[in-house]
């Protein structure tokens, strides 16, 4: 698929609209994340596209928090990105922002793993280490299930995402883990 954009041109624009290095860093995850599913789940030659997809994700969250993934369809037509690219990345806003919802697998992956991949690293910073590499399925769920853990990761939207993945939650977030630790420290 074309997403329109290069992977260069994708991280100038989402540093175009975002400064924060957490909201940059958050891009990174993501599109590592969904490169990382790419790639196991059988759409390696698509890759780049989904890495796109996670990069920009959040494109307009930092300037126009009240308009999250509702300005950023503007943005990114403004700028000749896919209206396939456009319209994964609304979708992840699925019943809190838009009424976009995911259909494409790639769609509902990226709608799962955003949340999940926040409470990801919060857990992580709970090892003396800092790391994803220690993170391990029995310590997420327990943090899951205890709400003022993390609390700005929506666990609804985790577990909706799920339903919509077909897997148990247990299953995407061993998933999800498995992705970090693909690419992150």
């Amino acid at each position: 698929m074309n997403a329109g954009i290069s992977r260069d041109e994708a991280w100038k624009l989402l540093q175009e609209y975002n400064k924060d290095p957490f909201h940059l860093e958050h891009g990174q995850i993501v599109e590592g994340t969904m490169r990382y599913f790419a790639r196991t789940l059988g759409y390696a030659d698509d890759e780049e596209f989904w890495g796109i997809v996670g990069l920009l994700h959040d494109l307009d969250f930092e300037q126009w928090p009240d308009q999250h993934c509702i300005k950023e369809q503007e943005l990114m037509k403004q700028a000749g990105i896919s209206p396939e690219v456009i319209h994964a990345t609304a979708c992840h806003g699925y019943g809190i922002t838009v009424d976009i919802k995911p259909e494409h697998l790639m769609e509902k992956i990226l709608y799962a793993t955003d949340e999940l991949t926040g409470l990801l690293g919060a857990v992580a910073l709970m090892y003396p280490s800092k790391s994803v590499q220690d993170l391990n399925l029995k310590s997420v769920m327990k943090k899951f299930k205890t709400p003022k853990f993390a609390a700005g990761c929506n666990r609804d939207v985790i577990q909706n995402g799920a339903g919509m993945l077909g897997w148990p939650l247990e299953d995407l977030i061993q998933k999800t883990i498995d992705a970090l630790k693909s690419f992150r420290p």
